[in-house]
């Protein structure tokens, strides 16, 4: 592979913007209109099924700022080895990027679920709600790292490599030019993940609450194929990426709860 390439991906030429006397940085605003965009979602479903979309709102307040804690939390245990070296101080500065996907919707449907318990919401229905909007924040964010020019896969020569400065790309590949945009990938994938949950919403086969374990298992899918793909520096267990024992426990147990509860219905006759 030589340094040109005929056709590519362009990577931005910055990652933040100056507005007035606020300097806003592209990652934390993708991260933010992902947000915005699951939280409108799930409001317009829970009104559909009869809801009050304020309740999504009221459950977003404490479930966002838990899954960005959870998020951070994960990313520093799965890494923790850059942060000795960096220092501490480090742990700090999400801006730069470093959220743990999994950790963040763990500790979000946790505090979420917490949150409409405490509501007095059934929260069967709330989570089949909520779950489509998450893939589709995760699409939106994952522009973050494009912006940010990280977590980027080996390199290729395809026509939709994605272009990367020198400055980002690790040592041994200075000399390549166009790497796979998982971003994109990943990006891709989640709305698809994002329409098929709300396919499977639909048909309402499923007991109530469901939805979850379609999307663990459907992003674990996904973020499995992802992780074979990237060369950035990352925990190992086994030789083998944390993030891929973590796809493959999602899926696993995904299967598990949707053949317990597919049987389940099929004994209690529900299929005509």
């Amino acid at each position: 592979m030589t340094e040109a390439l005929l056709a590519s991906i362009p990577s931005p030429g910055f990652n933040s913007f100056q507005l007035g006397p606020l300097n806003l940085r592209m990652y934390g605003l993708m991260i933010a209109l992902g947000v915005v965009a699951a939280v409108l979602l799930a409001r317009g479903r829970w009104a559909r099924d009869g809801g009050d979309p304020e309740d999504i709102s009221r459950i977003a307040m404490w479930a966002v700022p838990a899954g960005v804690v959870g998020a951070r939390a994960y990313h520093v245990i799965t890494d923790w080895k850059r942060f000795q070296d960096d220092g501490w101080i480090e742990v700090l500065k999400i801006w730069e990027g470093g959220l743990g996907i999994p950790g963040g919707m763990a500790a979000g449907i946790a505090v979420g679920v917490w949150t409409a318990r405490r509501l007095g919401l059934p929260t069967g229905r709330v989570i089949d709600a909520v779950m489509p909007g998450l893939p589709l924040a995760q699409a939106i964010g994952r522009l973050g790292n494009w912006f940010n020019q990280e977590l980027f896969g080996r390199p290729t020569d395809l026509p939709w490599a994605l272009e990367i400065d020198p400055a980002h790309r690790p040592v041994e590949y200075l000399d390549q030019a166009g790497f796979h945009p998982t971003f994109l990938y990943e990006g891709l994938w989640n709305l698809a993940l994002c329409g098929a949950l709300l396919a499977v919403g639909r048909r309402k086969a499923l007991p109530p609450g469901s939805l979850l374990a379609v999307y663990a298992g459907g992003y674990g899918l996904g973020r499995l194929w992802v992780e074979t793909i990237r060369i950035d520096p990352a925990s190992l267990l086994g030789g083998i990426r944390v993030n891929i024992w973590m796809s493959l426990a999602l899926m696993a147990g995904s299967a598990v709860y949707l053949a317990l509860a597919l049987r389940s219905r099929a004994r209690a006759g529900i299929f005509q």
